[in-house]
């Protein structure tokens, strides 16, 4: 039933499109507002959906707010054969949006623990970023939020956390200096006290 509507997948599409979130009148007029300050007109052919499109994508962006990221580790694993050395999950893309304008700010990160008795799927360190990373955010934050996290609820004997991005308040305005990344990092427990184990965590992140 090609050409029909009913939400029902055409022939070749993989999965049927999500419904769309309604937006509230007020959210959209914001948006109205924002696009006339700029300069342009919100009631020309090209930007006619454009606020609802803004406001749903901003639902997106921001979703790190209906979750709470130490969630992800909830479950976790004793049996790992006596393992205890460094855990790794390095170059892990992240987009969030600085909190100063709103511009997306664009990295990735390196995420690393030493067990103790216990360990947690790899993707949950992931999903801890992403959850914090889904708000607005200035990377010091970020970086700090995510390590708090997995120190508090994972208990380790250690846990480093750095992040690379490049932040579009600086590349795209203000400055105008594009290529410039930067670095934060957060190292706890035996990555911050034992000056070997941090050279060994930073040499595995390549950092």
């Amino acid at each position: 039933m090609n050409g029909e509507t009913g939400g029902t997948p055409e022939d070749g599409d993989l999965v049927a499109p999500a419904p769309k979130i309604p937006v509230p009148a007020e959210v959209a007029e914001a948006v109205k507002t924002l696009i006339r300050w700029a300069g342009d007109d919100p009631s020309r052919e090209g930007l006619i959906d454009t606020p609802a499109r803004v406001a749903r994508a901003w639902k997106e962006y921001a979703r790190g707010y209906t979750e709470d990221p130490s969630l992800h580790l909830s479950r976790t694993f004793d049996e790992v054969g006596g393992y205890d050395e460094i855990v790794l999950l390095k170059d892990i893309p992240f987009q969030s949006h600085c909190e100063h304008h709103m511009a997306p700010i664009i990295g990735k990160a390196h995420i690393a623990y030493l067990p103790h008795q216990r360990v947690v799927g790899i993707s949950k360190l992931a999903r801890v970023l992403h959850g914090f990373a889904r708000r607005l955010q200035v990377q010091e934050r970020l970086t700090a939020q995510v390590a708090d996290c997995i120190w508090e609820h994972l208990q380790p004997k250690g846990v480093a956390v750095v992040i690379e991005a490049s932040h579009a308040c600086m590349t795209a305005r203000g400055v105008n200096t594009p290529g410039v990344m930067m670095t934060t990092s957060r190292m706890m427990g035996t990555f911050r006290s034992d000056d070997r184990s941090r050279k060994e965590v930073l040499a595995l992140m390549g950092c």
